[in-house]
């Protein structure tokens, strides 16, 4: 009979922070641009070349740790990690083993249940990125883009807290929330500036003793790293079953084959040949320092939620799609600020913006339009300017362009139409041309009408105003 068995998971989050230069050198961070274009001695590891420290990797560190509940290490210095590999260009990382920057943390999560859990954070580091392989197939051969090479990363390390892919995704969706609205860093998994290590092991259910971890790479989507954790925990449980071992090694997902493949053997600290940089000095954090990060720190999702409902007498639905990204979040603040109509800018957001970047496959960062002319179009159906259909079409153009709604609407013509005398007018040849219609409005089928005001709106080119359509239909076919 098979036993029960529990999984036990911790990660390892690297997130590409926002600056604007690299940790140790003044070269751009910017994602693309042409190989090796991003560089210096400093970042391809020249001899002679020394590095120095950016403060606002730094302070984004901390303010991250601070939105973590970390204690920051008051005096905290760089190591250097000695491995040997292509996109190393120094043959060694600077990182932090002994003295981490920020410490003893936890984030809480809502759990599949309806309940909440408290998820550890064991450190949070700073270090440099490697530089980028490129392999040719074609050529059989390989090529490297130190583009990335010292771009600032923090390192954010759990406690083995986790006992399902679900949990897992809960503090990977808390985590880049807080890191995104913190603007330490955009978290494009896509583009890799959220990268995630899942160390998983399994035990006997009700054990107390950790089972051998494996270490999981190559994990860039949501999605991956949930079918990864569901192939992992059951290949190690299918090794203990028929009586193996499982080994403790670094492991590489493929996402297409949904298969692992083991790289190489779990390394230790030892491995590494951890000792102090010679060329950094340790960083001293004051009181002051702190207390400065700490007030410029901005309101974090949990606090946005409560408020929208508060504040602006959104419910819960609303609150949380609008909060789930920092971009629509500023998008709804900034319209509401402008319209001082914040339930009809939520209904705008969440009903036309989600379904055209749904059908367009786009992420809310990357909307177009300015909060100054989502307000213009909410006005102009308030104020009867536009009718709601001929709203939505001109919102698809406000999407996909940017374009001014007002100035829009006026060179196509498309003012709602409201002269009394047109309408009565396409209405009488409406009722003409559909007499079975109007027998049936006349026989009771209240629906019958709804007919006739389709009619009447095609035949205005959608630019009636249906208001007036269903009350001067209603008049005519009485008076029948």
């Amino acid at each position: 009979m098979r036993k029960l068995y529990e999984t036990v998971i911790g990660l390892e989050v690297h997130v590409e922070l926002a600056t604007k230069t690299k940790i140790f050198c003044g070269c751009s961070t910017a994602f693309g641009g042409a190989p090796n274009s991003h560089t210096c001695p400093v970042c391809t590891g020249m001899p002679g070349s020394l590095p120095v420290l950016n403060k606002q990797v730094v302070e984004y560190a901390m303010a991250v740790g601070l939105a973590t509940n970390c204690d920051i290490t008051r005096d905290c210095k760089f190591d250097r990690k000695n491995y040997f590999y292509p996109d190393n260009p120094q043959n060694y990382q600077i990182s932090q083993l002994y003295l981490p920057i920020c410490r003893n943390g936890s984030i809480e999560i809502e759990t599949e249940s309806g309940g909440t859990k408290h998820i550890g954070i064991h450190e949070i580091h700073m270090e440099e990125d490697a530089g980028k392989l490129i392999h040719d197939e074609w050529e059989d051969c390989s090529y490297v883009d130190f583009n990335r090479s010292g771009v600032p990363l923090i390192e954010i390390v759990s406690e083995p807290d986790m006992r399902s892919a679900e949990e897992v995704i809960a503090y990977l969706d808390k985590l880049r929330l807080i890191v995104q609205y913190l603007g330490a860093s955009d978290c494009k998994l896509q583009e890799g500036s959220m990268r995630a290590d899942v160390n998983l092991s399994v035990r006997e259910a009700g054990s107390k003793t950790f089972g051998t971890r494996t270490e999981m790479k190559n994990l860039n989507s949501f999605k991956a790293i949930t079918r990864a954790i569901e192939h992992e925990k059951n290949r190690q449980i299918d090794l203990l079953e028929s009586g193996e071992k499982v080994i403790q090694e670094t492991r590489r997902w493929d996402d297409v084959k949904e298969y692992s493949y083991a790289m190489r053997s779990k390394e230790d600290a030892q491995d590494y040949r951890y000792f102090p940089d010679p060329d950094l000095v340790p960083v001293h954090i004051s009181e002051e320092w702190i207390q400065e990060v700490k007030a410029r720190q901005p309101e974090l999702r949990t606090e946005k939620l409560l408020r929208y409902q508060s504040e602006y007498g959104l419910p819960f639905y609303d609150a949380d799609i609008l909060t789930g990204t920092k971009k629509l979040a500023d998008l709804f603040e900034a319209t509401a600020k402008i319209s001082s109509k914040p339930k009809k800018v939520s209904n705008w957001i969440m009903g036309e913006t989600m379904r055209l970047l749904k059908e367009s496959g786009m992420e809310p960062e990357e909307i177009r339009f300015s909060p100054e002319n989502l307000a213009k179009l909410i006005e102009l159906v308030d104020n009867g300017t536009v009718n709601g259909s001929v709203a939505k079409e001109v919102f698809e153009v406000v999407f996909a362009e940017d374009i001014d709604p007002a100035v829009y609407v006026e060179e196509k013509g498309l003012k709602t139409v409201h002269d009394e005398g047109a309408l009565r007018s396409t209405i009488d040849r409406v009722i003409k041309e559909n007499p079975k219609s109007v027998e049936d409005y006349q026989n009771g089928k209240q629906k019958a009408i709804g007919f006739l005001v389709g009619q009447t709106m095609k035949a205005m080119k959608g630019k009636a105003n249906p208001g007036m359509v269903n009350e001067i239909l209603k008049e005519v076919l009485s008076q029948l």
